[in-house]
């Protein structure tokens, strides 16, 4: 006898198993957990909400040259410089003429447009008079005011700040209660003297107690305005040191530290540099900092190019450490805030080191100990042993390896990157990097790839300030830029399309249209370039104004025959765009016989390309005309290409029949009428007692023909209806009525 084994493990067999024993199919947590989409950002997330400009600033001087407040004693020698110039080197009042005079100089430099007004040593009416006045001049645009009290008494607890009298015998409290109330809002207050602390408290505290004001009585009642609520959310204040510490006394620095880090900060940083390393053999001395050679503006010279880097290492410090929102705020919105806030950050580290802390609001988290400083020092060690022998020896500058050492960690990045939504520290940099024309396109080849990445890091480019850079490049004339350029606005307006407005306004769809005709160029360019063009004009009229009158259409209709499906797709879908809802167009495109050249892409092999063209000859037919020979035109027209769009109606593609379907709808709503009374002509009317009668006696409604052919034909237009529509009349008006459907269209659904 045979030892059979069996297996314990052996399934049973499924017919056998009773139905409560049977194996649960789709029950694993992938199956039965909520399914959620990505959560993109929102558009026009990356946008300051508020754009705004300071056009006003009030520089209130109050030094009193020649005499020391009585409540600070000073050191001898003791830090003088103000406006890096020494008042002991002139009289009094030419000394405070020139300080003040050079103060407006350096707030010019990042500012030139604004409206300056100084205040050298005032009293508390002309302080007044003046902040009311800009005020009243500015409206709703910021007013800085720049108070450096190192003449008069420290700020008080009371939340005072002095000034003179008339004779300058005495020394006046000014109250920054009545100061908020002559500023209004939006301002921005920079406040350099000792224990500036105490005016932010101070400042913070009237502003709540405003609110609190406003909100429990009546406007009427106490007589307050919108002006003064809500000040903390509308202003911005800066402050040299805390509510206890005074402002470092060391001669070797100026007096206005703060202000000079602020309005001078190269000059300043190359000077606590040659400080810092002095003790070191082979440094530069203190008298280097006036001899560095070039200009601010000019990145190849020394100067310039420390102003470069510097300007690319304070942005990405700030996008790294704040939130996005206070980025935008604070270094996106205003060219003058944005300015301030990059030194401030140099201020913070430089004023640290002499046992003061600058305060700031909104506050700013700590940055002196950030590691892109190391890369700052750096970079000054670099160029400042060059200065001798450049003065000397007149040698050739050699610039800092900062931009090339960032872009190979940007590249590092990209080859290891795994979430998109982590970005890279040095993408500011990359922008900056983009301003070396030299370096451009490299720096665009990076943003590409970055870009690719999908939505997030579009959204995460556009946040950190990438769209004015890549909006100004659409007029450059280099040609090598054109592919790249093309392939970075693609992705941009694919995520956020809003971006329509500002390519017209700029004039930017001329550089893609000068793309989409150039056939020597590949076809990959040109698709891109039509698709950029068909996201312009998409529900946009202004679009497809600008468009029609650069000749899209023809330009579009002479590569209807490329052999390429994906061009020949986005050129369609681009016509469709143009024609929509816009009757010029289409006029423009009859008299090109634009629907006939189109006839050929519905027989395309490609079903993708079958589909672009039956929505552009959907767009093409859904336009009205209000003059009575353009009527009968356009029905002719209408009746062509329905009757040949009919062809498509047996097609083997789903997305071809679902356009083709939005197309018959539109044509539909178009000639609601014709088809109502098609549909009565072929309504057959049963007696009753014959048996085909419906309960109670009604009319029993027939099909309304035997084919969608013979329907076209009774109709003497085109288009196929739905016998559900006609019988309940609903949709638009009659013959000739409005086409403003909101059918979905299969080509927008994918477009997207």
């Amino acid at each position: 006898m045979m030892n059979v084994s069996v297996d314990p493990f052996a399934v049973e067999d499924p017919s056998e198993l009773s139905d409560w024993r049977l194996p649960l199919s789709f029950m694993k947590t992938r199956h039965t957990e909520k399914i959620e989409g990505q959560q993109l950002a929102s558009k026009d997330s990356w946008r300051p909400k508020d754009r705004m400009k300071t056009w006003s600033v009030a520089l209130a001087l109050c030094l009193n040259i020649g005499v020391d407040p009585p409540d600070v004693v000073k050191i001898n020698p003791c830090a003088r410089k103000e406006c890096w110039i020494d008042p002991s080197s002139m009289t009094s009042q030419k000394a405070l003429e020139a300080i003040g005079s050079n103060l407006q100089k350096q707030y010019e430099r990042w500012q030139p447009k604004a409206r300056y007004k100084q205040l050298l040593d005032p009293t508390t009416d002309d302080v007044r008079k003046l902040c009311v006045a800009l005020r009243k001049n500015a409206k709703n645009e910021r007013v800085l005011f720049h108070y450096n009290g190192h003449g008069v008494p420290k700020p008080t607890t009371n939340g005072e700040i002095w000034v003179f009298n008339k004779n300058y015998t005495q020394y006046i409290p000014l109250s920054v209660y009545d100061l908020q109330a002559w500023m209004g809002k939006p301002s921005i207050y920079v406040y350099d003297c000792s224990q500036a602390g105490l005016v932010v408290d101070s400042y913070k505290t009237f502003a709540r107690q405003r609110d609190c004001e406003f909100l429990s009585l009546n406007e009427m009642t106490s007589g307050l305005s919108w002006t003064n609520f809500n000040l903390l959310e509308n202003c911005i204040l800066l402050a040299a040191c805390g509510p206890k510490e005074m402002l470092p006394m060391n001669p070797n620095l100026p007096a206005d530290l703060f202000s000079a880090c602020l309005t001078t900060p190269i000059k300043t940083a190359i000077l606590w540099y040659c400080l810092q390393k002095r003790k070191l053999v082979g440094t530069a001395s203190v008298d280097i900092v006036d001899k560095i050679p070039g200009r601010l503006n000019d990145r190849r010279t020394p100067l310039g190019e420390l102003n470069w880097v510097f300007t690319a290492i304070t942005d990405t410090i700030a996008w790294n450490t704040l939130p996005r929102e206070l980025f935008q705020k604070l270094f996106r919105q205003d060219l003058l805030v944005a300015s301030l806030f990059r030194n401030f950050l140099l201020a913070e580290r430089i004023m640290r080191s002499y046992n003061c802390t600058p305060e700031s609001h909104p506050y700013l988290p700590t940055t002196h100990t950030h590691p892109l400083w190391q890369a700052w020092d750096l970079t000054l060690d670099h160029i400042v042993a060059q200065i001798p022998d450049i003065l000397e020896k007149k040698a050739v500058f050699d610039p800092s390896q900062f931009f090339a050492h960032h872009l190979m960690a940007f590249q590092v990045w990209l080859m290891d990157c795994s979430d998109p939504r982590s970005p890279p520290a040095q993408l500011p940099i990359i922008l900056q990097y983009l301003l070396s024309q030299a370096h451009r396109l490299q720096a665009l080849e990076l943003l590409g790839r970055f870009l690719d990445l999908g939505p997030d890091a579009v959204n995460i480019a556009l946040s950190v300030g990438i769209f004015p850079y890549v909006l100004k490049l659409l007029g450059s004339k280099l040609k090598e830029l054109q592919p790249i350029l093309v392939f970075i606005w693609a992705k941009i307006l694919s995520v956020d399309p809003t971006c329509q407005t500002d390519v017209v306004k700029d004039g930017g769809h001329k550089y893609f249209i000068q793309i989409l005709s150039d056939s020597t160029l590949p076809y990959e360019y040109r698709t891109m370039a039509a698709f950029v063009l068909s996201m312009v004009i998409n529900d946009y009229q202004k679009g497809q104004e600008v468009c029609l009158q650069s000749n899209v259409i023809a330009i579009c209709l002479d590569q209807l025959e490329e052999p390429n499906p994906m061009l020949k797709q986005w050129l369609a879908i681009c016509l469709g765009r143009l024609w929509r809802r816009y009757s010029p167009a289409k006029w423009c495109g009859v008299r090109d016989s634009a629907h006939e050249k189109l006839y050929k892409l519905l027989w395309d092999e490609v079903p993708e390309v079958r589909t672009a063209a039956v929505f552009a000859l959907g767009s093409y037919i859904q336009n009205t005309s209000s003059e009575d020979g353009e009527k009968e035109h356009a029905a002719s027209i209408d009746h062509s290409v329905g009757t040949t769009l009919l062809g498509l109606l047996e097609d083997g593609s789903p997305i071809v029949r679902k356009e083709l379907t939005c197309a018959f709808h539109g044509m539909v709503l178009m000639y609601e009428k014709n088809f109502q009374i098609t549909a009565l002509k072929n309504t057959e009317f049963v007696p009753i007692g014959t048996g085909g009668e419906h309960r109670g006696g009604t009319p029993t409604t027939h099909p309304l023909l035997a084919s969608s052919s013979s329907c076209l034909t009774s109709a003497g237009l085109g288009g196929t209806s739905d016998p559900r529509n006609v019988a309940s009349g609903g949709g638009g008006g009659g013959g000739g009525g409005s086409s403003n459907s909101s059918s979905g269209s299969v080509v927008d659904a994918e477009s997207n």
